[in-house]
């Protein structure tokens, strides 16, 4: 499923891949439209189950499941109020939450997620042991995540992050987390690349809310979709 144009809207709709965990990719939906929000959806697959591939983008209220790099792409997308799972890969994979495709400093584009649940699926948890799970990876040279005000399960490795491949984009990232809570929250076991930090000032947290990231006052009130602006 892709979605185009300008203000695509979906509620209560089920974007799913059955293709199963083998090692390749299954996307369940892509998002390229401007504008563009998601209420009470799932989309479920195992490796990249959502690419949200370019333009201004919010979720609500929404599930995303899968297990490696399920969240990816070059949008400005905010997930507010979602339950964002891990799922058990196949053998010998792991789990990378995110993997934002961020290309140039400039870009005003990256992957917020916001007063979310970040935790694992009932076939991973048995096994959450075997199968390492991390909030993200750098997929491309300035990839930008954040994670704030969040739940985050001891499914997450405490080192929070992953290398791409060897130093690749280490110090030109952007991850960051604000305020997070729960058992894989802590951040003081977290990865010490140069692009990693804790972000400690509101200030700086508000850069990352709807209303700035992607312009939410301008629009998400015509989606006629729950919302909050600020932190």
């Amino acid at each position: 499923m892709a979605a185009v144009g300008q203000g695509f809207l979906a509620r209560g709709v089920t974007f799913q891949n059955t293709a199963g965990s083998a090692k390749h990719q299954a996307v369940a939906l892509r998002v390229g439209s401007d504008l563009s929000a998601f209420y009470e959806c799932d989309m479920l697959a195992y490796q990249d189950t959502l690419y949200v591939h370019s333009n201004r983008q919010f979720f609500i209220n929404c599930l995303v499941a899968g297990t490696v790099d399920f969240i990816f792409g070059n949008a400005a997308a905010v997930f507010q109020d979602c339950d964002i799972h891990a799922r058990r890969p196949d053998s010998g994979q792991k789990n990378m939450v995110t993997a934002q495709g961020r290309t140039d400093p400039n870009q005003n584009t990256g992957i917020v997620i916001q007063k979310s649940r970040i935790g694992a699926t009932s076939d991973l948890l048995p096994v959450k042991s075997s199968f390492p799970t991390y909030l993200g990876r750098p997929w491309k040279e300035y990839s930008r995540t954040v994670i704030m005000q969040s739940s985050i399960t001891d499914v997450i490795n405490p080192a929070g992050w992953h290398e791409w491949s060897g130093s690749f984009a280490l110090s030109t990232l952007f991850y960051a987390e604000y305020q997070n809570s729960g058992a894989g929250a802590g951040t003081s076991s977290r990865v010490t690349w140069e692009g990693y930090k804790v972000i400690t000032s509101a200030a700086e947290a508000q850069v990352f809310t709807p209303g700035n990231f992607i312009a939410g006052s301008s629009w998400l009130s015509s989606t006629t979709f729950p919302f909050s602006l600020g932190l």
